[in-house]
C-alpha cells in the first residue's frame, strides 16, 4: 500500500493531466449532444434562484474582475518584479497567450450559446469553455506553482497556494452567478487549464525558470554567501544542524585553498 502511494505521488503530474483530460472529454460529450447537464440545472437553482441578492451581486462582480485584463496585468507586473528565475515574465506571458488561444479554438469548435434570460452582465462570444475560468486557473495556478517550487517557508507556501486556489474557485462561481456561463463551462475550463499547466510546468517552465536546486546551488557556490535561517523553516532541527555544518565545512575548505595559493 505504501509503495502504491509513493508511486502515485511520484507520478502525480501525469495523474492530474489524465484525470483533467478525461473529465473534460466527459463534459464535452454531453455538451456536444446539446444536453443541459444536471450539474448546470443544480448550479442554476442554487446561484440564480436562491443566492441572488443585490449585495451578493456586487461581491460576485468583484470576484469576476479578478480575471479581468486589468487585474491580470497588475499581477503580471508583480510576477515580473518579484518572481525568481531568468525570465519569469516571459514564462507567465507565454502561458497566458497559449491558454487564450486554446480557449478560442475550443469555443469555435463547440460553438455553445451562452445562457439566455438571466444574465446580470453583458458578454459576447460562445460559452464553452469559460474563458475567465481558464485564464484564472492558468495564471493563478502558475503563480501557485512558482510559490510551491521556490518558497521555503512551509506556512507561507500553503497560505499563498490556498489563496490562489480560492481565487480560481470564486472566479468560476461568479461566472455562473452572473448568468454568463453554465457550470459545465466553468468545470471544462478548469480541466483544460489544469491539464495545460501540468504540461507547461514540465516542458516550458524550465526554459525560463531554473529548478530550485539549481538556483540554490548557484547561490551557495559563493564563499561569502550566508544562507538565511528562513530556508530551514521546513526542516527539523537535526537536518538544519547537519546542513549548516556542511556549509561551514565548504566555506573553510575554500578559505584554506585560497590561503595556500596566496602563500605560494
Amino acid at each position: 500500500m505504501h509503495h502504491a502511494l509513493d508511486l502515485v505521488w511520484k507520478n502525480k503530474r501525469y495523474l492530474i493531466i489524465a484525470v483533467s483530460v478525461i473529465a473534460f472529454l466527459a463534459v464535452l460529450q454531453d455538451v456536444r449532444a446539446d444536453d443541459i447537464l444536471r450539474l448546470d440545472t443544480t448550479a442554476y437553482n442554487f446561484f440564480v434562484i436562491r443566492l441572488r441578492r443585490p449585495w451578493v451581486t456586487s461581491i460576485m462582480e468583484g470576484f469576476s474582475s479578478l480575471s479581468s485584463p486589468i487585474v491580470i496585468a497588475v499581477m503580471f507586473l508583480m510576477v515580473v518584479a518579484f518572481a525568481p528565475g531568468r525570465r519569469p515574465g516571459m514564462c507567465a506571458a507565454l502561458n497566458l497567450v497559449s491558454v487564450v488561444a486554446i480557449n478560442q479554438v475550443l469555443k469555435y469548435i463547440v460553438q455553445r450559446p451562452r445562457p439566455d434570460g438571466f444574465r446580470l452582465i453583458s458578454e459576447v462570444g460562445y460559452s464553452f469553455p469559460s474563458g475567465h475560468s481558464m485564464v484564472s486557473m492558468a495564471f493563478y495556478g502558475l503563480c501557485a506553482w512558482m510559490v510551491w517550487t521556490y518558497e521555503r517557508d512551509r506556512i507561507l507556501r500553503w497560505l499563498c497556494c490556498l489563496s490562489f486556489a480560492t481565487i480560481v474557485v470564486v472566479v468560476g462561481m461568479s461566472r455562473v452567478y452572473l448568468g454568463v456561463h453554465y457550470a459545465s463551462d466553468v468545470i471544462a475550463g478548469f480541466c483544460v487549464s489544469l491539464a495545460w499547466l501540468g504540461v507547461y510546468t514540465k516542458i516550458f517552465c524550465p526554459l525560463f525558470m531554473p529548478e530550485e536546486s539549481e538556483q540554490h546551488a548557484t547561490q551557495v557556490a559563493n564563499p561569502a554567501y550566508v544562507e538565511p535561517e528562513r530556508l530551514y523553516v521546513a526542516d527539523d532541527t537535526g537536518t538544519m544542524r547537519a546542513r549548516h555544518m556542511q556549509w561551514e565545512k565548504r566555506v573553510r575548505s575554500r578559505e584554506d585553498g585560497t590561503s595556500s595559493r596566496t602563500r605560494r
